[in-house]
């Protein structure tokens, strides 16, 4: 990990994203604060894929990955290469099950149309991940959903929130171990212990209760490329709670 491997998801700053003006003002916020990269998702203004691509780079911002819409990227999979292509942008995600992943056979299902999207990906020289929440913990006998899917989409790429394992009651660390070589990106976010509602809330990167030294040492082993900060809710400004985060990886574990 580096400093400029670190990005912040702009989902975390949504809010913010409505006008093409938004946008603008929302990228150089976050170029202020020391990013250098960023991940597209949850932008309601009506920007084009190649303006978007100029006002990052202007702030030397590089679109390290992107969330496109389920439905999109197993429907409309040429669309989809057509944008990331058109971004500049090798990474994305599928970033929630648009069909319910309540039967066995749905979850087959679905992996079989991530596997026939990505191999399309892969054929333009793009990579298709999995973002998971804690819906894809459901177990069909021995096995978790997220199990299924990533053992029977196997050209798809991991990328697992690890606020979202841990809420699924799984082990972050031994979900970044099992993706080494095959997780090129990653979703950063805490959780911490609500005292009042006995349950974990998203929280900035080090205000938690997860184990960092576990699981940046074992991105690392992994070869994982970027950093993403997320946070699906934050009580204050979300740029600034994107930007503590930031500031905890940088100084704990970008020395040298």
């Amino acid at each position: 990990m580096t400093p400029e491997t670190i990005a912040a998801q702009l989902f975390t700053v949504r809010e913010f994203l409505t006008t093409p003006e938004d946008v603008r003002h929302s990228l150089r916020t976050l170029a202020d604060a020391g990013f250098s990269a960023v991940q597209v998702s949850g932008m309601k203004a009506p920007v084009e894929p190649a303006d978007l691509k100029a006002w990052c780079a202007d702030l030397g911002l590089t679109i390290c990955a992107t969330h496109e819409p389920g439905a999109a990227i197993v429907e409309q999979t040429d669309a989809v290469i057509a944008r990331l292509q058109a971004l500049g942008c090798t990474y994305t995600a599928y970033p929630h099950p648009h069909v319910a992943l309540d039967t066995e056979a749905a979850v087959h299902d679905l992996a079989a149309q991530l596997e026939t999207a990505a191999t399309a990906f892969a054929a333009a020289g793009l990579a298709l991940g999995y973002h998971n929440h804690a819906v894809e913990f459901r177990r069909f006998g021995d096995r978790t959903a997220l199990d299924i899917l990533y053992a029977e989409a196997p050209s798809m790429i991991g990328e697992i929130d690890t606020f979202w394992v841990q809420r699924g009651g799984a082990d972050p660390v031994t979900w970044c171990e099992r993706l080494a070589g095959r997780m090129p990106i990653v979703h950063l976010k805490d959780a911490a212990i609500l005292e009042d509602k006995g349950c974990c809330s998203f929280a900035e990167v080090g205000s938690g209760n997860l184990d960092w030294d576990r699981i940046i040492a074992a991105l690392r082993a992994g070869g994982c490329r970027w950093y993403i900060i997320e946070q699906d809710q934050t009580p204050g400004d979300p740029f600034a709670a994107l930007a503590r985060s930031r500031e905890f990886l940088v100084a704990n574990y970008c020395q040298g």
